[in-house]
């Protein structure tokens, strides 16, 4: 039996016409499954009878299996879930006072193999498929009950953030699809301002991210290659200056005004002097960007410390004098290992 869940709607039509139907079926599937969230055909009450049964004969649709569902005092929710072959990745939802973000894993495990992440010391399994990224914003609808799909002012899970478990731009073929059914009109209609993918700095791929209309959020971490190197193994093949020149691109080639975020985790005696700050100033010169400054979590087996609040003031307020936003991040999701970088599913256990 074929899954629904992560067909384009060109794909959905193809079945829809295969199955002798009319191609506007399609779109009144299509709203079955991305705008009311049905799981059940027999509910699909605007399908006739027989290709509800035809329906029922050759399709499944299917959700992420939730293992565990965790809730933070600060209110994040993590979940850990499981696909059909058995792979585990997590997805969590980060609340504000009126919206907030989900942000979900695009591989099972990561590949890239940062120093500082706790992720990265799971390796990577596989990519997820379309269906499966989607899937796990479904489930985060299905916690809080967002079916039928409300309009963005009503939103609790307004934004997607692709910035999970794995590199998305290593996944680049599924993560598009996706991202074409969130954003699709008729069914989730999450708006494409409201998705950021954030990469670890696949720089081949980042422009291709303009002609799609999403967000940009870059893992800088560094302001050099020589420290770079030594945290991001990425960068021995995607150096700075690849980096910097797609991220250039990627502005020049977007059809809105587009800050790019660069994230940046504060390492002590790694990345956090005062040199290091001017160092970013003059490596995003050019560029229309905002600094994400990151507490780094500890986690067993790291051998990097935080940075103290002291230096990390300082070090976001000489980027302010140079007029450029540099807020520290408040850390979400710690006590149920939710936060930034300490992703990592069960699957090894």
């Amino acid at each position: 039996m074929k899954e629904l869940i992560g067909l384009s709607r060109e794909a959905l039509t193809e079945e829809m016409i295969a199955l002798g139907q009319k191609a506007f079926r399609a779109k009144q599937l299509w709203q079955w499954l991305y705008f009311f969230g049905e799981t059940n055909f027999d509910k699909m009450t605007n399908l006739g009878k027989s290709l509800r049964e035809e329906l029922k004969k050759n399709y499944t649709i299917t959700r992420p299996k939730v293992i565990t569902e965790q809730t933070s005092t600060d209110g994040t929710r993590k979940w850990l879930v499981e696909f059909a072959d058995g792979a585990r990745v997590e997805c969590v939802y980060i609340p504000e006072s009126d919206r907030g973000a989900v942000c979900i894993s695009t591989q099972v495990g990561c590949a890239q193999g940062c120093k500082f992440c706790h992720t990265g010391t799971q390796k990577c399994q596989r990519n997820l498929t379309a269906g499966e990224i989607v899937g796990q914003v479904m489930v985060a609808r299905d916690s809080y009950g967002e079916w039928p799909t409300k309009t963005d002012e009503n939103r609790m899970l307004s934004n997607i953030v692709v910035m999970g478990m794995g590199e998305p731009l290593c996944n680049f073929d599924n993560l598009k699809k996706a991202l074409a059914i969130l954003n699709d009109g008729d069914g989730m209609a999450i708006s494409k301002r409201k998705i950021t993918v954030s990469t670890a700095g696949r720089a081949d791929k980042i422009p291709e991210l303009a002609d799609m209309g999403v967000k940009l959020a870059v893992s800088l971490h560094a302001p050099n290659n020589e420290i770079r190197d030594q945290i991001m193994p990425i960068n021995h093949k995607f150096n700075l200056e690849k980096l910097i020149k797609a991220c250039h691109e990627y502005q020049a080639r977007s059809e809105r005004r587009a800050f790019i975020t660069m994230e940046y985790v504060m390492l002590k005696s790694i990345n956090d002097s005062l040199v290091c700050a001017e160092e970013l100033t003059h490596l995003v010169k050019g560029l229309e960007v905002k600094f994400n400054l990151i507490p780094f979590h500890p986690w067993p087996g790291c051998p990097f410390e935080p940075s103290s609040h002291n230096q990390m003031q300082k070090f976001s307020k000489f980027l302010e004098s140079k007029y450029f936003a540099a807020p520290i991040r408040r850390s979400r999701g710690q006590d149920i290992m939710a936060a930034c970088g300490l992703l990592k599913s069960a699957t090894q256990k």
